[in-house]
């Protein structure tokens, strides 16, 4: 299969391209830096360098692929541009999904994420509700989701895979990550809010699995939502960061997600537990 993969050197796509090369398709990788194309080439795949706000090079570039499938892993959490990150997911997807459906694409593969959710009890499942009633900060970052799913469910079929938290190399838990230093300087508290995690070596194979799955939102995540009161203690520990200070409570939405559609799709995670992984990945 032709596939062509935005956001092809972030911490999906870079772990996702080999997949699709060992799995025989044929990969375009876009990427924003000059710098990254000789690692895409060194992969497999065939480098673009794209401004995804240049929508004419969008259109260009999507048309010389003829993919059959986009992989939208398109972010700016990496240098944790929210501005940004929220123009990606609305104005980045519009061209994206513009682009593709001029060049005859039927299927899109795109990020998303599983603390979107409407309040409620319980880790939430893909038939509930975003959380479109959310307030201001929140709101924004829903508003953007949600401009990017709907984005994406206008292709003939679409997969939108609504990720936990990624831990593991190049994201912010990384032992050099944000959140780690955050937990050195002692700037977390340890709350009552439940979080859905995720390795991101699992969510490129869930990305790779999707090109088969149905249309529709699927959530991608492990199997133990936990409050910050029990994961972040372990996380500071295997950081040698000291001990998070207790703030009862939990933030708007923070309930985690359930995992079982994606279990019943063929996905199961090799990191199950993230006491397990921050172990393997921390300690």
């Amino acid at each position: 299969m032709k596939i062509a993969v935005a956001g092809a050197t972030g911490a999906v796509g870079r772990l996702l391209i080999p997949l699709l090369v060992e799995a025989g398709h044929e990969v375009t990788g876009f990427t924003r830096r000059a710098s990254s194309a000789a690692r895409l080439e060194a992969q497999g795949a065939k480098a673009v360098v794209l401004d995804i706000f240049d929508r004419k090079a969008v259109f260009a570039a999507v048309r010389e692929a003829q993919p059959e499938t986009v992989i939208h892993q398109l972010t700016a959490l990496g240098e944790r541009d929210f501005a940004a990150n929220a123009q990606i997911r609305t104005l980045g997807t519009r061209h994206l999904v513009d682009a593709a459906l001029a060049a005859g694409v039927r299927r899109m593969i795109a990020q998303s994420i599983s603390w979107a959710y409407a309040p409620g009890e319980g880790p939430a499942s893909e038939e509930e509700p975003l959380d479109l009633e959310a307030p201001a900060p929140r709101s924004g970052t829903i508003q953007g989701v949600h401009a990017l799913e709907t984005a994406a469910l206008e292709m003939p079929e679409a997969v939108i895979l609504r990720y936990g938290l990624f831990y593991g190399p190049g994201t912010w838990y990384a032992p050099n990550g944000f959140m780690a230093e955050e937990a050195r300087r002692g700037g977390l508290p340890a709350t009552d809010g439940v979080a859905s995690f995720v390795h991101v070596h699992d969510a490129a194979r869930a990305a790779l699995l999707a090109l088969g799955w149905p249309s529709g939102a699927v959530n991608i995540v492990d199997d133990r939502p936990a409050p910050g009161s029990e994961w972040l203690p372990q996380f500071a520990a295997l950081l040698g960061a000291p001990a998070p200070p207790r703030q009862p409570g939990a933030a708007r939405g923070e309930r985690g997600a359930a995992g079982a559609k994606a279990k019943r799709l063929g996905w199961q995670p090799r990191l199950a537990d993230w006491r397990e992984g921050f172990a393997a990945t921390l300690g």
